[in-house]
């Protein structure tokens, strides 16, 4: 069979407002992640893994860090046109209207599709951690002759009040949608699970046109919400079970179909929790299957008579006669003598100074930790200058630090 042609849109325009005040310049997939990645880079590297190389990054909210990471990260291939990753911000083409939903973004860029006349188009999210063989989904829909393929993520029908469920047959075809729903619709397969939408979809081509347009006659501008239910009842719309897909060089004491979404503070650090350890949940080694990011320039890290004990110190970054425990340590950190991390996630460009002890904190990036500081032993003090979360994770937001903290160690 013919490979399909296919085009890609990802969905970057969240604002993030529950990842305040980490989100405070930044949208949501631009938030650094990991010891050098950014949110943005999951979904980018599972397209690029996959075979899918025309991709559009759809943004709307504070989006210039991301227009620059894209711009800095993501050159696919001069070369060849049909292989690229460009962003488009609102055009107004159809209005004035911003983005007013995720079916409205894909349908103000509808001049895109009918450019590279695909025969599938991919609507996947920014916001998540995971890996996937999208392929495996796209072999999924041809095989049962699908016109919209939803991607499922099978979770504890104890949580699943906290999804969009899907209730679909042992086919995977659908037959309906929920909204946070009170009693989800089991698996057909498995009455303990419930399959969650993950706000990954592949359409049909002419399909999505049509939907699209009919959707904004109709002033109706959701996928989740407008566009997917009225397609069910005239089309073919099927769940993709997300546990079934298989990513090579996933190891064995991984979580086997890791995705999270990191819309909470608490999610996103749990979600770094998850990277650490000798059998992490989510191993972010695995060369057969990487995630691409920025090349970055700058110096290895430098390690001076510090105790280190299960953390990640990531490059360009100094610590002196310090303890790091189960912390991850982004680029470009100065961490000075007789300092104490436990627990904690320090981003960019941060110097924490002599003395500080830190417990269960996330330091936001181009921060100065002063001398001394207790942060993260007393909730109720952390609450006056900064913002804890229901889990008791202190979170110190950006700081305003320019110059470059190289020179702070001179």
């Amino acid at each position: 069979m013919k490979k399909p042609k296919i085009l890609a849109f990802i969905m970057a325009g969240g604002e993030g407002s529950r990842l305040q005040p980490l989100t405070a310049d930044n949208s949501k997939p631009s938030l650094p992640f990991g010891s050098r990645y950014r949110i943005v880079d999951f979904v980018l590297s599972n397209l690029l893994n996959s075979g899918i190389q025309a991709i559009y990054m759809l943004v709307q909210y504070k989006s210039q860090s991301l227009i620059e990471h894209v711009r800095k990260a993501w050159v696919v291939s001069p070369m060849r046109n049909e292989e690229f990753v460009t962003v488009v911000p609102p055009q107004m083409m159809r209005g004035g209207d911003w983005f007013q939903g995720t079916a409205d973004a894909v349908y103000q860029n509808i001049n895109l599709i009918q450019l590279h006349d695909p025969d599938l188009v991919v609507v996947f999210g920014a916001d998540h951690i995971y890996r996937m063989d999208i392929q495996q989904m796209v072999d999924f829909h041809h095989e049962r002759a699908a016109d919209v393929t939803v991607a499922a993520l099978p979770v504890p029908i104890a949580d699943a009040s906290a999804f969009g469920v899907i209730a679909a047959d042992h086919a995977g075809r659908v037959s309906e949608f929920q909204e946070k729903p009170a009693n989800p619709a089991p698996m057909p397969s498995d009455p303990t699970r419930a399959y969650a939408s993950m706000g990954n979809y592949l359409f049909d081509a002419k399909v999505l046109v049509r939907a699209l347009k009919e959707a904004n006659q109709r002033g109706e501008h959701d996928f989740g919400h407008n566009v997917l239910p009225k397609l069910k009842e005239t089309h073919r719309l099927f769940a993709y079970d997300f546990a079934t897909n298989k990513v090579p060089g996933t190891k064995p004491y991984e979580e086997q179909a890791y995705w999270r979404d990191v819309g909470t503070l608490d999610a996103y650090f749990e979600a770094h929790q998850d990277l650490l350890g000798l059998n992490p949940r989510f191993d972010m080694f695995n060369p057969q299957w990487r995630i691409f990011s920025s090349n970055y320039q700058g110096p290895v890290a430098r390690i001076l008579d510090a105790q280190v004990h299960n953390s990640v110190v990531a490059a360009g970054s100094m610590v002196r006669q310090a303890s790091l425990r189960n912390s991850l340590i982004r680029r470009e950190v100065i961490i000075e003598d007789d300092v104490e991390l436990e627990d904690c996630v320090i981003q960019d460009y941060v110097w924490i100074k002599r003395g500080s002890r830190l417990r269960r904190v996330i330091v936001g990036q181009y921060n100065v930790i002063e001398a001394g500081s207790r942060i993260g032993y007393d909730l109720e003090a952390d609450r006056r200058r900064y913002t804890v979360t229901a889990g008791g994770i202190t979170v110190v937001g950006p700081g305003e630090v320019t110059k470059s903290l190289r020179a702070f160690s001179e």
